[in-house]
């Protein structure tokens, strides 16, 4: 693979952040609350994005950054803006349950173009760039062929005000858990899109993400041969905060369907 230097450099940030995400799993650790319930932020989490930014900012000193913790550093309409969510699935890690990731996406002209989703606990890398193709530690990955949402799996998530039904998140988990599926929620959105990306999951959809939740896994989706749109079929545009499905493109019209408004 013939990766471009701006996903080198991701894939390298991505692994020195890794070990610091491994060396603190299970130990001891300062966390604290933001708005929202069980909306956790704990030390690791700035110190894995000081680590990213860190050195991205080694080898590009004149790029942007829109990362979950730190917020905005520079003009977004810069030539290169680095997406950043240092520890994807906060409240897995607090809790010692092992399903964390670390996601890392380059956006040029308002355009991902390269991507990498970690699991460290799992040695699992993601990596994709814009017309390039979507790998998991070098080989290449391709969306399931499933096309019947009878022999499918799900994955969804859920924003931390949920008791608030936005978008009528509750009502729509409702209606196609119904449908007797299997649905899965592991709580990391980058993994979510991952896994729809090698094929592990056949849909995906979920409510007012932020950029760094998706950015990254939906250039691994539509690298892998799927699609990512918004729950009307509509284009998924980046830095919204709506809604996403993801999919293997061949269940995404059925989901759309079950997805209308209830």
């Amino acid at each position: 693979m013939n990766h471009s230097r701006l996903t080198l450099v991701a894939i390298q940030a991505a692994l020195q952040a890794g070990e610091v995400l491994r060396k603190g799993f299970g130990t001891q650790f300062k966390s604290y609350a933001k708005t929202g319930k069980q909306n956790l932020v704990t030390e690791y989490d700035t110190l894995i994005e000081d680590t990213i930014i860190s050195t991205l900012t080694t080898h590009f000193p004149d790029h942007a950054f829109l990362a979950e913790e730190s917020g905005k550093s520079g003009m977004l309409d810069s030539p290169v803006v680095w997406i950043i969510d240092p520890l994807d699935g906060t409240v897995n890690f607090a809790n010692n349950i092992p399903i964390c990731s670390i996601s890392i996406a380059a956006m040029v002209q308002k355009e991902i173009v390269s991507g990498v989703v970690y699991q460290p606990l799992t040695h699992e890398l993601f990596v994709a760039e814009q017309k390039q193709g979507a790998y998991l530690n070098g080989k290449p990955l391709r969306v399931s062929s499933i096309e019947s949402l009878d022999q499918s799996i799900l994955a969804t998530g859920f924003p931390y005000n949920v008791d608030e039904n936005p978008l009528h998140c509750i009502d729509l988990f409702s209606k196609i858990t119904r449908l007797g599926v299997p649905i899965r929620r592991l709580g990391s959105a980058a993994i979510d899109l991952a896994y729809v990306a090698a094929g592990r999951f056949d849909a995906y959809w979920e409510v007012t993400l932020n950029p760094w939740d998706y950015a990254a896994g939906k250039l691994l989706v539509e690298e892998a041969g799927g699609k990512v749109t918004h729950y009307d079929g509509s284009e998924h545009a980046y830095l919204t905060h709506e809604t996403i499905l993801a999919s293997n493109g061949r269940l995404h019209p059925i989901m759309i369907e079950k997805l209308h408004e209830v």
